[in-house]
């Protein structure tokens, strides 16, 4: 089993640690010492102890006083702002919207986001949702030091295999939900097997808040809509996987199934989307290759953007019958489309309405030259203007649409 040698890879250095919790204790500090009726405190996988080495990112929560601030919630990041600004001087601040905006710079190699929250004792307490993070951390912390080497084995295999992440260009599992259900089923390897027997709305309740396994009838029907309910463990209103597709739920039960068969630590490394293995994927059929410069900003709007982008050329692409399409994002955009026709047709036939639709038929007629009656229906042979694979690239990426999602194509190949 390759989980030794996965974990070897995996888990954060003695160098790492010492280095990241250098890095927080300065910050920490320099905040400290501005801060009134509130105090700054590690979030995220860092409180936790779930973090994964390489791993470049560090959450600051300020938890403000819970009675003095609760009724001044949306000023929250407007008392911090000058704090931050204050407490870094020589640092590029840059402040981010977010259901409560929020604070990001760069200190030592590391990310760091500053986020102001109450300081709330329940979850009902909450008035935004990221008020309730401290609760998380302190869930998981209390985990043995094994269960939290397990819950690395999951985010890594998720990593590699584009599954982690819940924002809306991602639409996968959060960090926080691979932690209750590795959590729940006692360690990665059991979470992959009870994967298999998983069906639809799947309801995952660690903490049985639900001890008639009833959540689905008193959940709002509005939080039940992904493929797998996780009731969050210190909120029990809440399902943390409100954000997984249908696509991720599949492709994890899919990505499990075959590490169970076979496994390997191949499944835990990240593959760059390249050239070669696109061409090994397309065999002798066309394929289209594009790098993209992504737009500057929130990571989640950015992705929104490249994910639009994606879409849309997968679209204009569609009469070419896109066999299998994909895109990754690391720094820069990779799109690719493999493709089943080189060159289309000089005409197609385009059905219109039924006959018996007068109005609509008429209207169609005005629409189209070419027309013609079949079938009971009215249709037009329409003349098709980019018949090539590079024609009609060129005109999708001349579109205002797709122009105003990325900065610029860099590099473009037909393969």
């Amino acid at each position: 089993m390759p989980m030794k040698e996965v974990l070897q890879k995996i888990i954060p250095t003695k160098a790492e640690r010492d280095g990241f919790r250098q890095t927080v204790d300065y910050c920490e500090k320099a905040l400290a010492r501005l801060l009134k009726d509130a105090k700054p405190q590690l979030g995220g996988s860092g409180a936790k102890d779930t973090w994964l080495s390489k791993n470049h990112d560090i959450d600051i929560f300020v938890l403000y006083d819970y009675q003095k601030y609760k009724d001044k919630s949306s000023k929250l990041s407007d008392l911090l702002e000058p704090i931050v600004k204050k407490a870094f001087p020589k640092m590029k601040i840059e402040r981010l919207h977010g259901s409560r905006d929020y604070f990001q710079f760069q200190q030592d190699n590391y990310n760091v986001e500053i986020i102001p929250i109450l300081d709330i004792k329940q979850s009902e307490e909450a008035i935004n949702i990221t008020d309730v993070s401290p609760l998380h951390a302190r869930w998981v912390a209390s985990r043995p030091a094994k269960v939290k080497d397990e819950i690395r084995l999951t985010k890594q295999f998720c990593k590699a295999n584009t599954l982690y992440g819940a924002e809306s260009y991602i639409g996968g599992f959060s960090g926080y939900v691979l932690e209750i259900m590795t959590i729940n089923y006692g360690s990665f390897s059991k979470l992959l097997e009870a994967s298999q027997k998983w069906r639809q709305q799947q309801v995952v309740d660690v903490e049985k808040l639900y001890p008639r396994k009833d959540a689905l009838f008193h959940l709002n029907s509005s939080k039940t809509q992904s493929p797998l309910i996780v009731i969050d463990p210190v909120d029990k209103d809440r399902n943390a996987a409100a954000a997984l597709t249908v696509e991720k739920f599949q492709l994890f039960r899919q990505k499990a199934r075959e590490y169970l068969k076979k496994p390997s630590a191949s499944f835990f490394e990240s593959k760059e989307l390249t050239t070669e293995i696109i061409l090994k994927k397309a065999g002798k059929l066309p394929a289209v290759y594009l790098e993209v410069v992504p737009l500057s900003g929130k990571n989640d709007v950015v992705g929104s953007k490249l994910l639009k982008a994606f879409q849309f050329l997968q679209e204009g692409l569609s009469a070419f019958t896109v066999k299998e399409a994909g895109w990754s994002w690391n720094g820069k955009g990779i799109f690719y489309f493999i493709l089943q026709k080189k060159e289309l047709p000089k005409e197609e036939i385009r059905d219109g309405p039924p006959l018996r639709l007068k109005e609509y038929a008429a209207d169609f007629r005005k629409k189209n030259k070419d027309v013609f009656e079949e079938d009971g229906r009215v249709k037009a042979r329409v003349s098709i203007k980019h018949r090539k694979i590079p024609e009609a690239l060129k005109y999708l990426l001349e579109q205002a649409y797709f122009k105003e999602k990325v900065q610029k194509v860099s590099r473009q190949e037909l393969l």
